[in-house]
């Protein structure tokens, strides 16, 4: 889609997987937005979808994606906005096939483009060591994922074909931004100085509104005007790389010079070599500068080539948690509750397990108050299922076995999904593209 355009807006549509979508859709209709791209996969939320597909091989994408394209496309779609999204996490086929069939249900024509490929696991080195300890892989226990980082070159033959909708699995957050700039630019991948721009501009709105006061609200001493409507942000990126951060006027939240600084060191690591996949970022140089109400300037960004080695994200059973939580109320409910805690570990660390106790409620309030509450959490990280249950069953017992009163419990029982990473030659990898369309 290269044109003559000197300014591309792009917004941000969601910062992490649970985000709320009334604001992407607000900002859609009074954005003026060239593109929306929403951010879904954090590492553990994209080992968690291959655990979803396993159960069920047609699912494994966001929990949301349906949610999200009844609400986005019927407003995106007439306004030619495009929606690019790592929402496809673990199946990104099956939710291009979502998006294509609410379209379709709503009577709106629409192109789809796949992005598949990230998903290494056939591929890794299993004996390879984890960034983390320098130990192999496989010693952590039984891989069940592995996904690189992908970048804006392979959304390129998406948007070339005129998707209407981009859907990835594991691509780079900034890289979900970088590739509309290349596209409507024409920006050159192999320009440094572009890519670090682009890189800053996905950077700074890739966690959504933590970039306009989310996140960044610290009451009494970083204070944020009705952070419950709080706008998520949107970027106006000039031909040159430079760009104003702003939001929707009349919205909530925040953004000036602290908010964006806040962000632009955010996961950062060395500021001076932030590694992705289509440049290493240097923002040393970056400059900020307030031009207006909720608006502000971002210049100097600098990068080099681009690395080798795409880093990937493994994901690997790291054994099972057990909780359970039981209530106490009224006289004396902090004394009962802080003995049922007592019992209940005492009889749990009988098995080698060394459970963590906490007490929740009016802890402070006079114990003889009648009014009080209280409530007791146990958990623990266990080898196997049936020491989680031996935990939640203790906490169940205390009904007849404990203190009076105890009432309330809730337990729950669930696989402890770890998080390592590793790299992968560049030239192993090769992501694919599925152009889908409403019939």
């Amino acid at each position: 889609m290269t044109s003559a355009v000197n300014t591309v807006r792009i917004g941000s549509g969601a910062g992490f997987a649970g985000d709320r979508i009334d604001s992407a859709v607000d900002l859609v209709r009074g954005g003026a937005l060239d593109d929306l791209v929403l951010e879904c996969l954090a590492e553990r939320t994209i080992a968690l979808a291959h655990s979803r597909r396993r159960v069920d091989p047609s699912r494994g994408y966001d929990l949301y994606a349906e949610e999200r394209f009844r609400a986005l496309l019927p407003e995106a779609i007439p306004r030619g906005v495009r929606i690019l999204s790592n929402l496809g996490a673990a199946n990104p086929l099956a939710a291009g096939r979502l998006a294509v069939q609410v379209a379709e249900d709503i009577g709106l024509a629409c192109r789809v483009a796949v992005v598949t490929g990230d998903d290494v696991l056939a591929l890794i080195d299993q004996e390879a060591p984890a960034l983390e300890d320098g130990k192999p892989l496989s010693s952590h226990g039984q891989i069940v994922s592995a996904n690189a980082y992908l970048g804006a070159d392979s959304l390129l033959p998406g948007l070339r074909a005129d998707a209407d909708v981009v859907i990835t699995g594991r691509v780079a957050d900034p890289s979900l931004f970088v590739a509309p700039l290349i596209d409507r630019f024409g920006w050159d991948p192999a320009d440094e100085s572009m890519m670090a721009a682009a890189t800053l501009a996905g950077h700074l709105l890739e966690c959504g509104t933590q970039v306009s006061g989310g996140y960044f609200a610290d009451p009494g001493y970083k204070s944020v005007p009705r952070l419950e409507a709080v706008g998520l942000p949107f970027a106006d990126i000039a031909r040159d790389g430079t760009m104003i951060i702003g939001k929707l006027d009349g919205t909530g939240g925040l953004i000036d010079r602290r908010t964006v600084r806040e962000q632009l060191l955010y996961e950062l690591g060395d500021p001076g070599a932030y590694t992705t996949p289509d440049v290493i970022l240097d923002v040393y140089s970056v400059a900020l500068g307030e031009v207006g109400p909720d608006r502000v300037h971002v210049s100097g960004a600098a990068g080099r080539r681009r690395p080798d080695e795409l880093k990937v994200s493994v994901g690997y059973r790291a054994g099972f948690r057990g909780e359970a939580e039981i209530s106490y109320a009224g006289l004396g409910c902090v004394d009962r509750a802080r003995l049922a805690g007592e019992i209940v570990a005492e009889r749990i660390r009988r098995s080698g397990i060394d459970p963590r106790i906490d007490l929740i409620g009016t802890l402070d309030a006079p114990n003889s108050m009648s009014h009080g509450e209280c409530r007791l959490r146990v958990a623990a990280k266990t080898a196997s299922s049936d020491h989680a249950q031996h935990i939640t069953r203790e906490v169940e017992a205390l009904y007849l076995n404990g203190p009076a009163g105890g009432g309330g419990v809730r337990t729950t029982v669930t696989d402890v999904i770890g998080i390592l990473s590793t790299f992968i030659d560049r030239n192993d990898v090769t992501p694919q593209t599925e152009i889908l369309e409403t019939s």
